[in-house]
């Protein structure tokens, strides 16, 4: 009876120290990356969501220091997001910008076609 017990026991633990969750290395280097490249199309400070993104790489970095590992996975993806997220508001305020230049520039040339 303590035999089963014993192995039971031991089953137990052992199926808990496999699912205790990995580094999240790789998610790190993605956010990083994802960080990096909206940078690179222009996201600075003034974009919230690059902030937020930079703040939660941080937290995600210091998590696994402490070898927290899901809470570092959880916020280093949702630092990856945020960092897209700026990414896709930088490059629609600058699809927007070059709209309003292309429909200034079809007004000018409605304006010059109609005093003709």
């Amino acid at each position: 009876m303590i035999n089963r017990f014993s192995c039971a026991a031991l089953v137990v633990l052992s199926l808990t120290g496999c699912a205790s969750d990995p580094a999240p290395t790789e998610q790190l280097r993605l956010s990083e990356q994802a960080l990096a490249q909206a940078k690179a199309v222009g996201a600075d400070e003034q974009v919230a969501e690059l902030a937020m993104a930079e703040a939660k790489l941080l937290q995600a970095q210091a998590a696994m220091q402490r070898d927290a590992f899901k809470d570092a996975r959880v916020l280093a993806e949702q630092a990856e997001l945020d960092a897209r997220l700026a990414e896709a508001r930088v490059l629609t305020q600058k699809s927007q910008d070059q709209l309003d230049e292309l429909n200034n520039r079809i007004n000018r040339l409605r304006k010059q076609l109609g005093t003709l």
